[in-house]
């Protein structure tokens, strides 16, 4: 698989494993599940993986550490995420309760928000013990949204820490909008970003400006979600399809069908195009696909590696 190299110097290979669905996600995930699935990705070549505490209240960390054990440090990236800090709940997990955000795990913990100085160092030395290893390659400030003071401020601060100390070897944020990470990339020190959702076959937003701050300031794009929640994910459309968490408007059910239409008729599928759509633009150096089973890894990577007529790219572009 091909790699891209960020600002930082720190090589990413084109497709990364996104591991929310290794801490649970929506539904079980057993772990003989997630050990098949990062060893599928391995296999194929992936090298870069994703995961963050808040992926199974720290279910994913653990997972993708034991699975990721004994292979040479030096040949893979990984990258997790600060701001959400985990607060011990026995009192909940005795009492049978379930997490109530959107993991299928045992409350044993709380989320926290904390972009704080002691949040940020505490979060990380945590992820360090869940993942098995004693260093991150890129660390993530994690959803954001409503703390920019203290994220971009503190929270960004501390990361230049961690990085100035050879624990973490890049920095920046993940988010669900692409405005606010345009804005830490030209108002703070960051290597690379991860937008989800807003860069993607239907979703240009991040065009208008996370994409031109990005390639004026030398920062890195991962894509994530890529499939804005499902709505790109099969080559035929169906009437449930959802868009970003909700059922997909009557609109964008049509554009969806008509580039699934435009597609077939080129001898390739509508997740195939989505998969390799960020990876056209310059500033893009991974697409992150989330993935539960083997079987999606192999599924991504065939799109991945789908051959593309150039001429679709003009014809998708015109509906989008």
């Amino acid at each position: 698989m091909q790699t891209r190299r960020t600002a930082a110097g720190v090589e990413l290979t084109e497709i990364g494993f996104g591991a929310a669905q290794l801490g649970s996600l929506y539904r079980e995930t057993t772990d003989e599940e997630a050990r098949a699935a990062v060893d599928a990705a391995w296999d194929a070549g992936i090298r870069y993986f994703d995961t963050a505490p808040h992926y199974g209240i720290g279910l994913s960390e653990r997972r993708l550490g034991e699975a990721l054990a004994g292979r040479d440090r030096d040949t893979y990236v990984l990258s997790t995420k600060v701001g959400r800090l985990l607060v011990p709940t026995p009192e909940l997990a005795a009492a049978g309760e379930r997490d109530d955000d959107g993991f299928a795990v045992p409350a044993t913990h709380r989320r926290r928000w904390d972009f704080s100085r002691d949040g940020v160092l505490r979060s990380i030395e945590e992820s360090l013990e869940r993942l098995g290893l004693d260093r991150i390659d890129i660390a993530y400030l994690h959803d954001p949204d409503q703390h920019w003071e203290a994220a971009s401020t503190t929270g960004i601060a501390a990361l230049r820490e961690l990085r100035d100390q050879g624990v973490v070897r890049a920095i920046g944020a993940g988010m669900n909008q692409s405005a606010m990470l345009a804005r830490f990339v030209r108002e703070c020190d960051v290597d690379v970003v991860m937008v989800a959702g807003r860069f993607t076959l239907l979703d240009r937003t991040a065009e208008e400006d996370l994409l031109p701050a990005a390639e004026e300031h030398g920062v890195s794009i991962v894509a994530a979600a890529v499939y804005n929640s499902g709505l790109l994910s099969r080559p035929e459309v169906p009437d449930d399809a959802r868009f970003d968490y909700d059922q997909a408007p009557p609109e964008l059910l049509r554009r969806a069908r008509r580039m699934a239409e435009l597609c077939r008729e080129a001898g390739v599928t509508l997740p195939d195009a989505a998969v390799q759509f960020p990876l056209r633009h310059p500033a893009v150096a991974s697409v992150v696909v989330g993935v539960r089973t083997a079987e999606q890894v192999r599924s991504t990577v065939e799109r991945y590696r789908a051959v593309m007529p150039p001429e679709l790219w003009t014809e998708l572009e015109e509906i989008a």
